[in-house]
């Protein structure tokens, strides 16, 4: 039977509960107009799967004391501001089923807002003496847009390689949450090799989450529909450079060809998410998935059996299981 997030939750329900209210207060401005987008930010409250991590990881490093709300706050406000500032770049105007903040209030507000957002986590840390986790947050969102850069620049040269595939997925997605996993320790323990620890087995399940989100892109019954959406936004994932790798120099054409100037197709790029089954780009993608998971459970053995523990194994399952 699937995990349910509901009963992950429980353990630190009432955690999860008072942070809530620790982000909304560490947002406040007395500014009216930031006061309501910030407002309507905080409504669009998604599984709070980041501040999930930070709370099981204190737990499993000896229990959650201030500090590590104040981490997940910091965690939330610089990804929040990240993600202002995502959704201007990339001119998108909704995100999960809302409208974006450059939707309703212009493109110039919402890269303000970002900015303002990113100062609210300095201070916060600053004002408490949270550098430590400010240092380990600061280097994720370094490191974040490294690797959004990166994408951009091989998604014009579509010449990415299996290296650089994990390489930027590292960077864009695990690097957050390795971040909040080390940032969960490092708020109530000094034991810097637990520390590092916990940031490697946040990367290895960072990256696993990465690759099962790509496999959804080629869909199958466990997988779910595909959507072809990486295809459309000319993003070479790991299926499709497995298939590139093998195809003969006719087949590799014909699908550059498809990415390059008929990605906006159906039936093209139904006919490229065929040629990447055919050539085992789904089963080879699954297994590097599978290492990546055993990874990090592997790394959580090395700590104490209790309940934060658990609980992230409880994440393991089910980050890297659901569907679309």
């Amino acid at each position: 039977m699937a995990l349910k997030l509901a009963d992950i939750k429980a353990p630190i329900a009432k955690e999860l509960d008072q942070f809530e209210k620790h982000f909304k207060n560490s947002m406040k401005s007395k500014v009216p107009l930031l006061d309501r987008i910030t407002y309507y930010i905080a409504q669009r409250k998604g599984k709070q799967m980041r501040p999930m991590f930070v709370f099981f990881s204190a737990l499993m490093a000896g229990g959650i004391k201030d500090a590590t709300f104040r981490g997940a706050a910091l965690i939330e406000l610089l990804h929040t501001a990240s993600l202002v500032h995502d959704d201007v770049v990339d001119d998108s105007y909704q995100r999960r089923g809302f409208f974006s903040v450059n939707a309703l209030w212009k493109n110039k507000i919402a890269v303000l807002v970002g900015d303002f957002l990113y100062a609210k986590g300095l201070l916060l840390s600053i004002e408490n003496d949270d550098i430590h986790l400010l240092r380990i947050m600061s280097n994720a969102v370094k490191e974040m847009s490294e690797g959004e850069l990166m994408q951009i620049k091989k998604a014009r040269l579509l010449d990415i390689t299996e290296e650089e595939y994990f390489e930027i997925i590292r960077q864009k997605t695990a690097s957050l949450i390795a971040s909040a996993c080390s940032v969960g320790v490092a708020s109530v323990s000094e034991n810097q090799e637990e520390i590092d620890k916990a940031a490697l087995f946040g990367e290895k399940l960072g990256i696993a989450f990465q690759i099962r989100d790509d496999l959804m892109d080629y869909g199958t019954a466990d997988i779910g529909k595909p959507t072809g959406i990486d295809i459309q936004e000319k993003k070479l994932t790991l299926p499709l450079i497995y298939a590139l790798s093998k195809a003969s120099k006719d087949d590799r054409n014909k699908m550059i060809n498809i990415i390059k100037r008929h990605n906006k197709k159906k039936k093209k790029v139904a006919e490229l998410i065929k040629m990447v089954h055919q050539s085992g780009g789904i089963e080879y993608t699954r297994k590097k998935m599978e290492e990546y998971q055993n990874d990090a459970l592997s790394i959580l053995k090395e700590f104490s059996d209790n309940g934060g523990r658990k609980g992230l194994e409880d994440l393991i399952a089910y980050t890297t299981s659901r569907k679309i």
